[in-house]
């Protein structure tokens, strides 16, 4: 081989080399960015399951004053019904 092919190879592998150290800072890079977007997924997944928690409770309870407000307005009919009835007798 010439010098001349051989300085070409050489050129041709500092390239390659610096190509290959560029590569691997920019994999090192991005894996550390997957490990931080990881973290905050497993935070933002937590607070999602939370608010659907709170959503629950929130439902349960307002079915639960629904239903003592239809109760109650139905004792509130009755109580009139007979309150009427009784007046009528009178």
């Amino acid at each position: 081989m010439t010098f001349a092919k051989e300085n070409e190879m050489s050129d041709e592998n500092e390239e390659l080399k610096k190509q290959l150290a560029l590569f691997k800072e920019q994999v090192s890079k991005a894996k550390k960015e997957t490990k931080k977007l990881k973290e905050v997924n497993t935070k933002l997944q937590d607070e999602v399951d939370s608010l659907w928690s709170m959503l629950d409770e929130m439902t349960q309870t307002d079915i639960e004053s629904w239903a003592k407000m239809a109760k109650d307005l139905q004792s509130d009919t009755v109580t009139k019904a007979l309150m009427v009835s009784k007046k009528a007798d009178a």
